[in-house]
């Protein structure tokens, strides 16, 4: 397959510099390995020595790159060349593969009460278990279950594995064994929701797990009963949330983090990857709790220090009283 690059053009606007629109584009490939035939892009400026040398037949850059992209060949010239990279690619799928798929895939298993939008697709092996719904335009890929009663909306794309609506973690102690809190509530999704592959969204024990429009989800993320995720939060892989937690609104959860349950997060938050959330988070930042990496024979010195630190810190009180007892005494003579 090969697209013309002013139809990059017409579809995503942009300025051609020094370029042809004739020139057909095989690929759409990073600086360092794209050829003639490629259309690559460019937005970090520490990469300037690649955008150089490359041999891509025309390169995305930002207003502020111009001259220097054009000494190197044809460029196309736009206010965001991350985003214009992104609208690209899904051009380029959807011209190469159509349309999303619809119907529903004869190994799946859709219960009689469930719910399915007919330009939605529900793809191999997928179960969509009674009265659940399934919205206009979106996907089930293949082998996802959505559990009884969950509610997904319009255009979101679900990848292989991924389960929405499982029970809750819910147990109460009886008499030394653990007695099962039958959970009640379900799921509910907005539009334009992305969820990885085997990512786990558990139903709510009473009121529902909810799922905001826009959120994209990595793999292997869990999310437990009752989490509130806010619109168009992104949750990278591993990354677990624990019940009842709240994450606002166009946050950023790195990697592997991992957020205790009943906490809230501010809008707007960025948490580093393999963080762990101990505490709410009231105000907007960039927030990260990690523990140095260390060789294991330094880590073992310093988690002994750790447990030494709240006795140390009494004594450099003591001894600060101690201090400015003498330095009054000193002042008064």
């Amino acid at each position: 397959m090969s697209l013309l690059l002013g139809q990059f053009l017409d579809e995503l606007g942009g300025e051609l510099i020094g370029g042809d629109r004739e020139v057909r584009i095989s690929r759409i490939a990073p600086l360092d390995s794209a050829g003639p035939g490629d259309l690559s892009f460019f937005s970090n400026p520490r990469y300037r020595q690649q955008l150089a040398a490359s041999s891509a037949a025309c390169v995305i850059v930002a207003p502020a790159q111009r001259e220097f992209a054009a000494q190197r060949g044809a460029c196309i010239v736009t206010a965001d060349p991350y985003a214009y990279f992104a609208k690209a690619t899904q051009l380029w799928k959807r011209l190469a593969l159509g349309s999303r798929p619809g119907g529903i895939h004869p190994s799946a298993v859709v219960h009689e009460s469930a719910e399915v939008d007919s330009s939605a697709y529900v793809g191999p092996l997928c179960v969509v278990q009674a009265h659940a719904r399934i919205g206009a335009g979106t996907v089930l890929s293949s082998r996802v279950t959505v559990a009884e009663g969950c509610r997904l909306g319009q255009r979101c794309l679900v990848h292989p594995g991924a389960v929405i609506g499982a029970d809750g973690f819910g147990f109460a102690p009886d008499q030394g064994r653990w007695l099962k809190i039958e959970q009640l509530g379900a799921v509910q999704i907005g539009d334009d929701v992305e969820i990885g592959a085997n990512t786990c969204i558990d139903r709510g024990a009473l009121d529902d797990t909810v799922i905001e429009n826009g959120v994209k989800i990595d793999n292997l993320v869990q999310i437990a009963h009752n989490v509130h995720i806010g619109a168009h939060t992104v949750i990278a892989g591993n990354t677990g949330i624990a019940g009842s937690a709240k994450i606002g609104a166009h946050c950023s959860i790195g990697g592997a983090a991992n957020i205790l349950g009943h906490l809230s997060i501010a809008d707007g938050t960025v948490v580093s990857p393999t963080s762990m959330v101990t505490r709410s988070i009231r105000k907007a930042g960039f927030y990260t709790g990690i523990f140095p990496l260390q060789e294991n024979e330094q880590w073992e010195k310093n988690a002994a220090t750790f447990k030494q630190l709240y006795a140390l810190r009494e004594r450099v009180k003591k001894l600060e009283q101690v201090l400015d007892e003498e330095r009054r005494s000193n002042n008064g003579k």
